[in-house]
Formats: C-alpha cells, structure tokens, sequence
C-alpha cells in the first residue's frame, strides 16, 4: 500500500475509534434532572425546595414546611391579621409577610393550623388593643403551630397581658420572639392541653411597681415542652413558671443577665414530674429572690411528682441563695428528688434530698470556665472536673443523658458520647 493509501486508511481509522468514544461518553453522561420544585428561603435564611406537592414539603431544619394557602400582610390583598383570622380554615398555612403590625388582635379558632413568618420576622404590636382584654393572640381551636412571629408590647386592665393566650388544643411554637410583654406567654389550666416551645426568646418584663409579669407561665396543662429557648431580663416575676402535670426543661438558658431583676428562675409551684436536663441557669445580682429553681411551694395536685435535674450549669451571681429549692414538707407521703452531674458557680446552697439521688455535683470558680452568652458556661479544656462523673441513667423512660446543649442566641446542637463525661450543661 503507498503512503497516500495508507494514510487515508489511518485517518478512517482514527475517525471511527473516535465516533465510537463519543458515542460512550454521550451514553455515560447523567439523565437530566426533573424539575423538583420552587426554591424558596425559610424563615432560618437558609434555602430549600418546595415540592409541587404542596403539604408533603421538605425540611425546614427538623421541621417540614408545607405550602402556604393563605398569605397576609404588608402588600398582600389580605393585609390585616385580623381579616386573615377571619377567612382562615381548618387546615390552612397561613404565610405572614414581614413588617409591623399594629393593634390587630386575633382570636384564633381553627384546628390543624400552621402560622408562619415570611423571611425578616414579622412584629404583632399590641399597641394598646387585645383581643378579650387578653393577649394579641388569644388561641381557643385544636392543634396549631407558629413560627417565627414577634409579639410585643400587650397591656390589659388585669396586668395579665400576653403575647399568647393558649387556651384550648395543641400548641407548638417554634423560633418565636416575646418582648415587653405583662405575661409572655399564658396558657389556661386544662389537663388536655399540650404546649411545646423550641428555639425561642423570651424578654423584657415590664416594670410596674408591684406587679409581678412572669416571662412563661404555664397554667395546668397536661404536658409542658421547652426546648433550645433563651429567657432573660425579667422583673419581680419568675422566668419559667410551670404548674403542669409533665414538664420538660431541655437545653435552653434561663438567665435574667445584668439588667435583670426576676424572682425565680425555674418554678413548678404545684410539683408534677419535671425532668429539667442540660440548662445554663443565670441568677442577677439584683435579684428580687434567691432561689433559682423551686418546686412544691404551693403543694401537689397532680398524682404523681418528681423532679429529675441532670447536668444543668446554675451560675449565682448575688451574694448568697437557693441553687434548687424544695417544700419538702408539702408532699407528707415523700417524693423522689434526683440531683445528678450539675455544675455550680457562686455562693448558693443545693437541696439534698432525703429520697432519692445527689451525685456527681460539682462546683467550680469562675476562674475555670470560658464566657458563653455572657456567662461563665463552659469548662476549660484541661479542667480537673472533665471525666469526674457517671452517666446518670433513667427514670422510667427518660434518659437522663443529655444528647444535645445548648446554642446562643437560641437553639440546640446534638452531643457526641465521650469518656470523659463533665459535670454541667457543656461538653
């Protein structure tokens, strides 16, 4: 063959060697991706697909975020809150744009709703209105959520003013905010009631003389959640005040701060069982009483009590108090009280039950510990105290082992097992 001939068939060669790997490479490539929904940025800032399937939604942190069917406010044709409570349904997700709205009470009646803020979180100003001389909010239907919502600012002729009154149903709330308010939260006594708070702040007791304005207080209800919360800044009343059957105190810091001036920090005046675990509890120098957490004052009226305190981290800034206070002499039959792993800071006594368990409480000096949110949280690394304690086991069903802590401003992150387990709310 001569050279024109063979270079040809070279070229021929080479040609379809490389028609065949590029029809393997145009084989290999990915199938195109459907189409999988509107992009939309939650209320956390953080961006996530909203499906065309509406309420199967994807996740909004560890919360799944349905479609809205109503959406209120600023620019929207349904601009007043007010009206929006009106038209709402059973089933409806109601989307509230940002902005300020004032003096737009709401009675809330509906079952299965959830009631969201839009992006920059949107303020319900009381602005001298209430609905039924009670709250900006009054709620009186069946299950209901809300997120990422402020209410400020209520006064009412009987000085119980809230943000909320929860009177009826389910209710969770989710990455709220309540300020300035003469009870933050108030919720009614009723055993069917269920009430779960996560990722919330809680601020600025007015102060009227006299007056006592408790920053939650939960009346009789069947159980009691709250989680990844922050409480600060109270005056005369108390921070957390709960007379539920079941409470769960987890992760959050209750800590009036510098300005602050509340009576206790964490109460359950009527017992019930209350499994406080992994909480940053502050006491001001300015305090208006001593005790930080008390419980039984008013004695029981629930069938079974209990109180289980696990790995909190109590820092006691005034002069002398109470680290847990008991009315051990309200429950004549006995009660079991267990003190297991809590890190103490300042001058202060810790009740030592006679039933019961209190081990494993350690105190340490300022000196060893590093300022988180303001106060002196969590231990040095090299600390002497770090692998001093045991795991402090369960109660019934309840693991007492933290397996999450607490995140300033608000909100939780998990804890990893480790050998050497520290005393306190911080690993």
């Amino acid at each position: 063959m001569d050279r024109k001939s063979l270079c040809h068939a070279l070229f021929l060669t080479l040609v379809s060697a490389a028609g065949q790997l590029f029809a393997q490479s145009a084989d290999s490539l990915p199938q195109q991706q459907g189409y999988r929904g509107e992009i939309r940025r939650g209320v956390d800032g953080k961006l996530m697909v909203l499906p065309e399937s509406g309420m199967k939604g994807t996740k909004l942190g560890a919360e799944a975020l349905p479609k809205a069917t109503m959406v209120a406010g600023v620019g929207e044709r349904i601009a007043s809150i007010t009206e929006a409570a009106r038209l709402a349904r059973d089933g409806e997700v109601i989307e509230i744009r940002p902005g300020i709205y004032r003096g737009q009470p709401v009675v809330w009646t509906q079952d299965r709703l959830i009631i969201r803020g839009a992006g920059e979180r949107p303020i319900m100003l009381a602005d001298g209105k209430s609905a039924e001389g009670k709250a900006i909010w009054v709620l009186k239907g069946g299950k209901v959520r809300i997120e990422n919502i402020e209410f400020r600012g209520t006064r009412v002729a009987d000085g119980n003013g809230a943000g909320i009154r929860y009177e009826k149903g389910q209710l969770t709330i989710h990455a709220c905010r309540f300020v300035d308010n003469e009870m933050g939260l108030l919720a009614a006594n009723s055993s069917d009631l269920s009430l779960e708070i996560s990722d919330s702040e809680f601020t600025d007791a007015p102060r009227h003389a006299g007056a006592l304005h408790h920053l939650l207080y939960v009346g009789r209800i069947g159980k009691f959640v709250l989680r990844g919360s922050r409480f600060e800044n109270g005056y005369l009343g108390h921070l957390v005040k709960s007379r539920a059957r079941e409470n769960h105190i987890l992760y959050n810091m209750l800590a009036d701060g510098p300005g602050g001036k509340s009576s206790y920090e964490l109460e359950f005046p009527n017992g019930g069982l209350a499994y406080v675990i992994g909480n940053l509890i502050g006491q001001s120098a300015a305090t208006d009483n001593p005790r930080m957490v008390a419980y039984g004052a008013e004695g029981p009226v629930w069938p079974v009590n209990g109180l289980y305190m696990t790995h909190n981290t109590m820092i006691n800034d005034h002069y002398r108090g109470d680290f847990l206070f008991v009315w051990i002499e309200k429950f004549p039959a006995g009660i079991d009280i267990w003190a297991i792993n809590n890190l103490t800071v300042g001058n202060g006594d810790f009740f030592r039950p006679a039933q019961g368990r209190f081990e494993g409480n350690q105190s340490a000096a300022r000196g060893e510990l590093i300022e988180y949110g303001g106060l002196p949280a969590r231990l040095i690394n090299l600390s002497p105290l770090r692998g001093t304690v045991r795991p402090p086991g369960s109660v019934g069903a309840e693991d007492l082992l933290p397996n999450a802590e607490f995140t300033y401003p608000v909100g939780t992150r998990p804890l990893r097992g480790s050998s050497a387990l520290a005393p306190g709310a911080f690993q």
